[in-house]
């Protein structure tokens, strides 16, 4: 019997992370199961979380053949949860930039708004360790995505989230088709639009710890473009 609440983590050379993660977010929730979703990580990544998982049920690994995108990672995330009847989901990078710290409130808060939303954006959040190009990209993105598509959550990129497992179920009806962190935009959106309400809360995002950025000019682009159509449909 599985626990009611998944922690789904796509992984992509994260190896000098897993571990301290782990220990991490079963520190401050111990009954959860962690699903990482690994594109086959050249460092190795992916052969640490095996070994982990043979030792702890709570730690689940799904191995790709390539690097298939954070989109794609989370889709497969999505049908595992709702296959195995998990209650609560969480979308978390492996980074250290979704700190552990802040699982229990928004699992708390997931008991009563169907999604929970980690924001850098609002009172009593903020990023640290970016420069000032990725500051600007990222608060630019959300306002842009924001007011073309007329929602008033801040912090429309983040990838910090709890759903209500009726949410995933809803928002899977349809094809989820973005890659890159336009995906954060275009669940939030599909949620909204299926009228799911979306609760805020600050976290304060660090850069991350080790390990390289995965965002490039592409994932940029592709951001720019696939918020316009959502637009366009929407009207």
């Amino acid at each position: 019997m599985p626990n009611k609440v998944l922690i789904i983590i796509p992984t992509y050379n994260e190896s000098k992370n897993i571990v301290p993660l782990i220990e991490g977010i079963f520190t401050v929730l111990p009954a959860v199961d962690i699903l990482f979703i690994d594109d086959s990580s050249p460092d190795g990544t992916g052969e640490i979380i095996d070994s982990l998982s043979k030792m702890d049920p709570r730690v689940i690994l799904i191995r790709r053949v390539s690097k298939l995108g954070l989109g794609t990672a989370y889709v497969t995330g999505f049908k595992y949860a709702l296959s195995n009847d998990y209650k609560f989901i969480f979308q978390m990078d492996a980074d250290f930039s979704h700190h552990p710290r802040y699982l229990t409130q928004l699992l708390r808060e997931a008991e009563n708004y169907p999604i929970v939303l980690g924001s850098r954006y609002i009172k009593g959040g903020t990023v640290r360790g970016w420069s000032i190009y990725r500051k600007i990209l990222s608060r630019f993105g959300s306002f842009y995505a924001r007011l073309l598509l007329g929602l008033k959550i801040r912090d429309l990129t983040s990838g910090y989230k709890c759903f209500q497992r009726r949410v995933i179920g809803e928002i899977m009806m349809t094809p989820l088709n973005s890659e890159g962190y336009v995906f954060q935009v275009e669940t939030i959106f599909k949620a909204h639009k299926k009228g799911f309400s979306i609760k805020e809360i600050p976290i304060i995002f660090e850069n991350r710890h080790k390990g390289a950025s995965k965002i490039s000019k592409k994932i940029v682009l592709e951001a720019a473009f696939k918020v316009c159509a959502m637009a366009v449909k929407r009207y």
